[in-house]
């Protein structure tokens, strides 16, 4: 099974922060697709990281599609009680940790996430070469981890269709050290020197 914990890679998380939430908050409608999310730490980072930065009233607006190919059967289950071990969540905020999670009565060791996170979270099967969008007028898709594992003509052919679900100035983000294939060039433009975080191109 997948190990992975929350607020990885701080670098990425901060330019959601500073550079892509200013640009979401009017939106009727904020959606975003983790894709490859495993067991949903991904996916109830940016949760967290989008009610902290947009308050309450916004954060209604969210909604965050977490999927996975998932062969083990086991993640909807994981992320629809929203309950992780306690070392899967030491690289978070203190006060973010103690805002968002109560012990699991159920499991010593675990925590489980607040109500208000976890409503803002749907989770679905999904095989990303299928290369079939799950949604479109995406404002953010996440991708980590994932891309790295496909051929260079399958990541090419998933980027593609990332860009086809995503709304006109949507973001695509990936891990750091998965670079936008230079077939993609024309479609994104990098958001920041630092981070692999781009914006759609309309063509």
């Amino acid at each position: 099974m997948a190990f992975t914990y929350f607020f990885r890679d701080l670098q990425t998380l901060e330019v959601i922060a500073d550079h892509i939430l200013p640009t979401l908050k009017g939106r009727r409608t904020i959606d975003v697709w983790s894709a490859g999310c495993a067991m949903g730490q991904e996916p109830y980072t940016i949760a967290i990281l989008l009610k902290e930065n947009m308050g309450s009233m916004i954060f209604r607006n969210v909604r965050i599609l977490a999927t996975d190919i998932d062969h083990s059967n086991l993640f909807d289950a994981i992320i629809s009680k929203g309950s992780y071990p306690e070392q899967e969540l030491k690289r978070m905020p203190k006060e973010y940790f103690s805002r968002y999670f109560t012990p699991d009565p159920e499991k010593p060791g675990n925590f489980i996430i607040a109500e208000e996170i976890r409503k803002r979270l749907t989770y679905q099967r999904h095989n990303l070469l299928t290369l079939q969008p799950v949604r479109t007028n995406i404002s953010l898709i996440s991708c980590k981890n994932v891309l790295l594992h496909f051929t260079e003509e399958e990541r090419i052919n998933v980027i593609r269709m990332f860009y086809e679900s995503l709304a006109d100035g949507g973001f695509f983000l990936t891990e750091q050290t998965q670079k936008l294939p230079s077939e993609c060039g024309d479609l994104f433009e990098p958001v920041v020197s630092n981070a692999q975080v781009f914006r759609k191109i309309p063509l």
